[in-house]
């Protein structure tokens, strides 16, 4: 396994159980920025969300496997600032 610095653009961020949470836009600071088209619906459409650093378990091929399953992992999402 790799660490927070090896994680690159479109790879697929997974919770621990497996489950798609989002794909990396990129990186800004110590969070991971998701792309749009995983913001979710409502009124958390359009937007990018963040995972932080914190809840990365490590890098599995092209996959960031997150210490969390999908449905908490979501929970703890920044959304974005403006």
């Amino acid at each position: 396994m790799s660490g927070f610095e090896d994680i690159k653009e479109h790879m697929e961020v997974i919770g621990a159980d497996g489950v798609h949470v989002g794909t990396v836009d990129g990186i800004e600071g110590d969070r991971i920025k998701l792309t749009k088209k995983d913001s979710g619906m409502g009124s958390h459409e359009g937007h990018h969300h963040f995972i932080s650093r914190g809840l990365v378990a490590g890098i599995e091929g092209d996959q960031v496997r997150l210490s969390a399953n999908a449905d908490v992992a979501v929970t703890f999402e920044e959304e974005e600032q403006g």
